[in-house]
């Protein structure tokens, strides 16, 4: 039979563990990286950075490293279908996927220029290292507007696609860096563009930043980004 605790031992020893647990540190705070999606369609921020995302929690991928990120390891890790609709589906906030588990979509905003992928991993309790981060957000253009470019920087590498065709790739153990990579000449048409793109990472931290230049790089800010 078990022997009871006596009552002031069992407070005690809940003094203890509280104090452990208050001793032990914090998950990290979305905030004030990231905010609930609110209200219309989202202008560019003031340099043209793309700020609201339907962000999915991190597929696990496994690296050791980031020096294994050759190009051709790169294409085959992100262009291989984790979830049906991964290429063509337009998520919803909410929506949840299996990728080996469960996965759900989140919709946010991020308040600096940059998406903090690490911190929104961390943030849910999810695995920040050995990951693949999806992106997915609609490009709202009043015009069609010719010969733009997609100005990428992340950390690892990406890859990116505009309405259902590759726009850029960037290979390597790279760190985020504005504008580290040019797309060939795209066109926005005129209404709605879907913009996805997949980060992988290995060890350390993880973000990117995207946005639209003209021929003259001088930031595309009359248009909108929302996740509808």
């Amino acid at each position: 039979m078990t022997k009871a605790v006596p009552i002031a031992v069992a407070l005690a020893w809940l003094g203890l563990a509280g104090a452990a647990a208050a001793d032990s540190p914090a998950p990290p705070s979305l905030a004030p990286y990231f905010q609930p999606v609110a209200g219309a369609a989202k202008a560019p921020d003031a340099d043209g950075f793309l700020q609201r995302w339907l962000l999915l929690e991190p597929i696990v991928k496994p690296n050791r490293s980031n020096s294994g990120f050759t190009n051709s390891y790169v294409r085959t890790a992100l262009t291989t279908q984790y979830f049906p609709g991964q290429f063509t589906a337009l998520p919803k906030d909410g929506e949840t996927v299996t990728a080996g588990a469960p996965l759900r979509w989140h919709a946010f905003d991020a308040v600096p220029f940059d998406v903090k992928l690490f911190t929104f991993a961390a943030a849910l309790g999810k695995p920040t290292y050995g990951v693949i981060f999806q992106a997915v957000t609609v490009v709202h253009s009043p015009r069609e507007i010719k010969n733009v470019r997609l100005a990428v920087g992340s950390n690892a590498a990406s890859m990116w696609w505009l309405n259902g065709k590759e726009a850029v790739t960037l290979y390597g153990d790279r760190r985020m860096v504005m504008d580290d990579m040019l797309s060939p000449r795209l066109t926005l048409t005129k209404g709605r563009n879907v913009l996805r793109g997949a980060v992988i990472n290995g060890p350390g931290l993880s973000d990117f930043c995207v946005r639209f230049v003209d021929e003259a790089g001088k930031p595309i800010r009359d248009i909108s980004v929302d996740v509808k």
